[in-house]
């Protein structure tokens, strides 16, 4: 498990209810290691944006931000933001139109009994972290 650089992004982990803790602690994990086999991605940044833990490709500039959160109003929901602008979600979605649940065009929802479809997540992750790239 990677550890904190920054204890504000630490304390928000913490103040998660265990289960949510546990699941985006996962996702947190999954894009680190994305990041890390992702050939121009580069070391990536951890901070808070709008309170949420977001994940920034800053050295590089190759990605998007990548946020994670609990769901508001739904209990052990969680998911993965990302700039509504980017075209990314609308993106995943004609990838893997069966295999999400999406937010509109800014995230990746998850429930908490959902097996994650790892494969096809961090395809979505990796497009994100190398969006710039692409556009270029």
């Amino acid at each position: 498990m990677k550890r904190f650089g920054d204890p504000k992004v630490a304390a928000v982990f913490k103040a998660y209810a265990p289960d949510v803790r546990a699941r985006l602690m996962a996702l947190r994990e999954t894009v680190f290691d994305v990041a890390a086999a992702t050939p121009g991605v580069g070391p990536l940044t951890e901070t808070l944006k709008w309170g949420q833990p977001s994940y920034l490709t800053q050295e590089t500039g190759s990605g998007t931000t990548i946020r994670i959160d609990r769901v508001k109003g739904e209990k052990g929901g969680y998911a993965m933001y990302f700039h509504c602008r980017s075209g990314l979600v609308g993106q995943f979605r004609e990838l893997y139109p069966d295999t999400f649940a999406y937010d509109g065009k800014r995230a990746i929802k998850f429930g908490p009994d959902e097996r994650l479809s790892l494969r096809e997540l961090r395809h979505c992750i990796g497009l994100a972290l190398t969006h710039h790239l692409r556009a270029k």
